[in-house]
């Protein structure tokens, strides 16, 4: 039997093109390595899971006209975009006297300092409406009634707004709520930003 203990062993040397193998596999290992990790760092982006509990939102509203209105969805809830005509504009004025909070200074739902208005916007676009569309007694979601005039269960001068059908509030068109309705405050106006004339973002008050 031979002796093949470490005191008799004489190492063989490596000619050139093995060891430049070698060094090639060790680097390939390597590349092999980063290549994997690659996808652990990618999972540690926001999940959809994390955009529903608060990441804000951003929407393009270039293509939105004037007395057209839209929903997008952030925190999983509802949010209103509307633009108003001149002449929705003109009725909020008109209604003043027959809301219960005409300039949102309630605080069961606060409303942003720059919304504390009779438009309840931001003074850049005050035509540019911004509501989290649900109803403030017990969450249901109003309907558009945004044309003037008689119509079922509202009164004969109406001016265009919101009706809540499941319990009868009813909400001018900037979301705020008549007197002696079952909502104890206006529409909630969540806070929100714009990035440029016809880009916001919803869910921040400042730009980063």
């Amino acid at each position: 039997m031979s002796d093949a203990s470490p005191s008799n062993f004489t190492p063989v040397p490596l000619d050139a093109s093995k060891r430049t193998w070698l060094i090639a596999s060790g680097v390939a290992g390597a590349a092999g390595t980063v290549a994997l990790a690659t996808p652990f760092v990618t999972s540690f982006a926001p999940s959809e899971k994390a955009k529903a509990a608060g990441a804000a939102v951003e929407v393009d509203i270039a293509a939105l006209k004037p007395g057209e209105k839209i929903t997008v969805e952030w925190r999983g809830k509802p949010v209103w975009i509307m633009r108003r005509t001149p002449e929705q504009m003109a009725t909020l004025k008109q209604v003043e006297g027959e809301l219960a909070d005409p300039m949102s200074v309630r605080n069961a739902y606060p409303t942003p300092e720059y919304a504390q208005n009779e438009a309840r916007a931001r003074a850049e676009h005050p035509e540019v409406l911004v509501l989290i569309g649900i109803c403030t007694h017990l969450g249901c979601s109003p309907g558009d009634r945004l044309n003037p005039g008689p119509q079922p269960s509202l009164p004969d001068d109406w001016k265009g707004g919101f009706f809540c059908a499941c319990h009868g509030s009813t909400f001018d068109l900037s979301g705020r709520v008549f007197k002696n309705k079952p909502a104890p405050d206006n529409l909630e106006v969540p806070p929100y930003v714009y990035l440029a004339d016809n880009k916001l973002l919803i869910g921040e008050d400042k730009k980063a």
